[in-house]
């Protein structure tokens, strides 16, 4: 098992190599992992109800949504990568 130093420095490797899209991927992805627990436990506002029944409405009567295909393409990944696990500069 590698220690806390050795991944630090892979993570700073490979977060070298990253393109402008895909850092703010991966900052988001960050953000996301080390947020307060605190917001799992609040309660949906009456806004979000009401967004949540909109959505679900919207696709009820077949909105279109976004191919999962699309959104691995517009972050620089190939279906292949997703599948295998494999990062684009791998």
């Amino acid at each position: 098992m590698m220690t806390t130093e050795t991944l630090e420095a892979k993570a700073h490797e490979l977060i070298g190599q990253l393109n402008p899209g895909e850092l703010a991927a991966v900052v988001h992805l960050l953000e996301v992992m080390v947020e307060d627990d605190d917001d799992e436990d609040e309660e949906l506002t009456e806004e979000d109800r009401t967004a949540l029944r909109a959505s679900d409405e919207y696709f009820r009567n077949g909105g279109p949504g976004i191919p999962f295909e699309q959104v691995v393409a517009e972050l620089g990944f190939t279906m292949d990568q997703i599948r295998s696990g494999a990062s684009q500069k791998e």
